[in-house]
C-alpha cells in the first residue's frame, strides 16, 4: 500500500487519525471518488480479492471496482492507517437464497474507541457514512437504511434507496477467505450472476447517487429520480467518463450486448 497515492485517489491531502471522525471522513472521501462498477466482468477480465492488483486498478488506473475490490483496498488502507479492521462475510439477499449467498458481499468490522462500526463502500447504493453496530433505522445522504440483528452474530440491512428494499445479512466474525474467493470467481463466470447478466456503475454524490444499469442512466434523490436511455456506444462512454470519471474506451464493445439485455428485459418497451 502507498498509502498518499490512496489518499490522493479519494482526496485527501493529509492521513487522519484512527477515529470515529477519521473513519467518517474515508468513508465518505471513497465514495464519493470511486464508483462501483463491474467492467471488468463485462468485459470477461478475471477480477481478484488480491491486495496488489485491486491497489493497481483501482488508485494507479483510476478505475472501480465491486465489493471485494472496494472495501478490500479500503480496508487495506484503514489499517495502514491504525484502524483495528476485520474482513467479514456477507451474504446480499440471503434472506432470500440462504447459505448460497453467503460470502459473496465483503464488509468491513472497525472497532474504535466509540464502538463497533461497520463500513462498507462496495454497496453501490449503500450508506455514505459508517453504521453503528446497534439496532435501527438511520439516514445517510438523505436516504433510509435499518439494522436489525438476526440471532448468532449476524445482522441484516436493509437498503431503502429503491422502491422494493434491497438487503444483505453480515455475519460478525472474521470472513472465511477461501469462500470470499469462491464467491468472487462464481459472480463473474456463472450465467445466472447479475454481474455476468447486467452493466452496473453507481455512485455516491452530495445528496443523490448516480446509477446505470445497462441502458438506463438514473440520478436518485431522497425526494425522487429522473432517468434517460443510453442511444449509443459513443454515449455510453461519454457517461462512464462523465458521470463515473471512468476512461475505458474498450466499454464500446459491450454496447450490443447492453441493448439486446435491454430489449429482452422490456420487450416492446425498450426504447
Amino acid at each position: 500500500m502507498h498509502l498518499p497515492s490512496y489518499l490522493a485517489r479519494i482526496g485527501i491531502d493529509t492521513p487522519p487519525p484512527p477515529t470515529l471522525e477519521g473513519l467518517r471522513l474515508l468513508h465518505r472521501s471513497h465514495l464519493l471518488s470511486v464508483p462501483f462498477e463491474n467492467l471488468d466482468v463485462q468485459l470477461g477480465r478475471k477480477v481478484t480479492i488480491d491486495r496488489e492488483p485491486i491497489f493497481e486498478k483501482i488508485v494507479e488506473r483510476r478505475r472501480g471496482g465491486w465489493c471485494f475490490e472496494m472495501n478490500g483496498v479500503f480496508g487495506w488502507a484503514l489499517a495502514e492507517l491504525g484502524f483495528r479492521v476485520t474482513r467479514l462475510s456477507g451474504g446480499v439477499m440471503r434472506e432470500k437464497n440462504g447459505a448460497l449467498a453467503e460470502g459473496n458481499h465483503l464488509v468491513l468490522r472497525v472497532d474504535l474507541d466509540e464502538g463497533v462500526y461497520l463500513a462498507d463502500v462496495g454497496f453501490g447504493d449503500g450508506p455514505i457514512t459508517p453504521m453503528p453496530l446497534r439496532e435501527g433505522a438511520f439516514v445517510a445522504n438523505g436516504f433510509r437504511y435499518e439494522l436489525t440483528p438476526l440471532g448468532e452474530d449476524w445482522w441484516r440491512l436493509a437498503d431503502h434507496v429503491s422502491p422494493t428494499p434491497l438487503t444483505y445479512d453480515v455475519k460478525i466474525a472474521p470472513a472465511d477467505e477461501a469462500q470470499l474467493a469462491g464467491q468472487c470467481a462464481m459472480l463473474q463466470t456463472a450465467p445466472a450472476s447479475p454481474f455476468v447478466q447486467n452493466l452496473v456503475v453507481q455512485r455516491q454524490r452530495e445528496g443523490g447517487i448516480t446509477i446505470l444499469r445497462g441502458r438506463v442512466l438514473r440520478h436518485v434523490r431522497p425526494d425522487g429520480a429522473d432517468e434517460r436511455l443510453l442511444e449509443s456506444a459513443d454515449d455510453l462512454l461519454a457517461v462512464l467518463a462523465g458521470e463515473f470519471g471512468l476512461d475505458v474506451p474498450e466499454a464500446a464493445a459491450l454496447w450490443p450486448k447492453i441493448v439486446e439485455r435491454h430489449e429482452a428485459l422490456f420487450g416492446d418497451q425498450a426504447g
